[in-house]
């Protein structure tokens, strides 16, 4: 086994090793190459905990997505025509993207790019910045084998992020926006050329052609980040928060509140879908201070989606249910507050941890968090294994529910009645005898 296929297994979730053998799988049914890249190459070799996996196809690669999706049950959620690319949801949660291998040439700034169809290391050679172009080939002949055709190792181990080229800011402007999200997230210095070239891209003012949408989705990565208040701190800094909204406004961005929200975000599972659910407390507590005509304004310059939008001004409102039903004097139990807790979506969780005053509510979120689902947790295999059912059954989750009812209440599971053990008679004579 390669070295860096060991690494890669051994950095990975149980769940992800099993979508890696699904892409390979169906890369190899419809005979094309096929390679691990990007995001993910780039913290496994860094040390990282691996997010999402990015496949690169040479090939049909949306026919690979779909071939995917119909043998695993994922879910496309998005899909890119121009670019031949589409992400996936897997049912245990796991987040893919799988794109084509390709070409892409500018006719001037921020411009939508030719694409074409482009071998491993031609795609590489047309990536942001070095850590991401990496590649690991996933196919039978050469399985295992690493593809840097730019030296990102070399710059990962330097804790580097360096431009693969001197036109890359110019070509597609909202990587000035990535690189200070990189930069925040993995902790690394921005190597001296690259500086020069953001001074220079800057100067010509290229920021200005970045596209509303390229804003939109900037901001969505930006919500599931862990320090997303740094990273909006960076772009004040070098005046691009000026892009989502005139300066009057953009000096109005509640980065203080979301400093306080992203150390409440910690409470919460880190998975693909808590992250994903952080979207709408973050643009509620972002635009606290906004005034209605400005906060329309945002969703106008970022195009954010209607269920975008829904997702964070319908967010207050859903939230007071729970909210409700937490402050109720009807619950008195641990077990009461678990299953309420455990069935509520994350970004209603996240909100009012933010912004519920009311006592009770803190209290029991808090204890959910730190003392309830902890205990759950530390129940070993075995124990789980003594739940009645199957599990994903109706059966299995009442049990599975009870189980945890009488752990959190401290009250001894109730075991089915055996029969009473029954003597044999003996003759009269001996029981005389005695």
């Amino acid at each position: 086994m390669s070295d860096y296929i060991y690494m890669l297994e051994s950095h990975l979730s149980p769940d992800q090793n099993r979508v890696v053998e699904d892409v390979q799988a169906a890369a190899a049914q419809a005979n094309v190459n096929v390679f691990l890249t990007g995001g993910a190459m780039r913290d496994m070799l860094a040390g990282f905990r691996i997010r999402d996996l990015d496949f690169v196809v040479e090939g049909p690669a949306l026919k690979v997505a779909k071939a995917v999706a119909a043998q695993t049950g994922a879910k496309i959620v998005s899909e890119d025509e121009h670019r031949k690319m589409a992400e996936l949801v897997f049912p245990s949660g796991v987040t893919v993207q799988i794109g084509m291998s390709r070409q892409e040439k500018y006719g001037r700034v921020g411009s939508k790019p030719q694409v074409s169809p482009a071998t491993i290391q031609d795609d590489l050679r047309g990536r942001d910045f070095t850590c991401n172009a990496i590649a690991l080939s996933l196919n039978r002949a050469s399985r295992g084998l690493l593809l840097d055709p730019m030296n990102g190792l070399a710059d990962i181990e330097r804790r580097e992020l360096r431009s693969v080229n001197a036109y890359g800011f110019y070509d597609d402007p909202s990587r000035l926006l990535r690189l200070i999200r990189f930069r925040e997230r993995l902790g690394f210095a921005v190597e001296e050329r690259t500086l020069m070239q953001v001074s220079n891209a800057r100067e010509a003012e290229v920021q200005k052609s970045i596209p509303a949408k390229a804003l939109g989705e900037e901001l969505k990565r930006i919500s599931a980040e862990d320090t997303p208040s740094a990273i909006l701190k960076g772009l004040e800094d070098l005046g691009f928060a000026e892009l989502f909204l005139p300066s009057e406004a953009a000096a109005k961005f509640n980065l203080a509140g979301v400093a306080k929200l992203e150390k409440l975000a910690r409470l919460l599972p880190d998975d693909a879908k808590t992250r994903a659910a952080r979207l709408g407390p973050f643009l509620y507590v972002l635009t606290e201070k906004l005034t209605p005509k400005e906060k329309q304004a945002l969703i106008k310059s970022s195009e954010l989606s209607k269920a975008d939008v829904d997702r964070w001004q319908k967010l207050e409102t859903r939230a007071k249910k729970l909210e409700t039903a937490l402050r109720s004097a009807r619950i008195r139990k641990a077990s009461q507050v678990y299953h309420l807790v455990a069935g509520a979506e994350p970004d209603e969780i996240l909100f009012l941890l933010y912004h519920s005053a009311v006592k009770p509510v803190q209290e029991r979120l808090k204890s959910y968090f730190q003392k309830y689902l902890l205990a759950v947790q530390e129940v070993p295999p075995e124990e789980w294994a003594k739940v009645e059912g199957k599990p994903g059954t109706p059966k299995y989750n009442k049990a599975r529910e009870e189980f945890i009812t009488n752990l959190l209440d401290r009250r001894p599971p109730r075991k089915k009645e055996e029969p009473a053990e029954v003597l044999p008679q003996q003759p009269p004579n001996q029981l005389r005898a005695r």
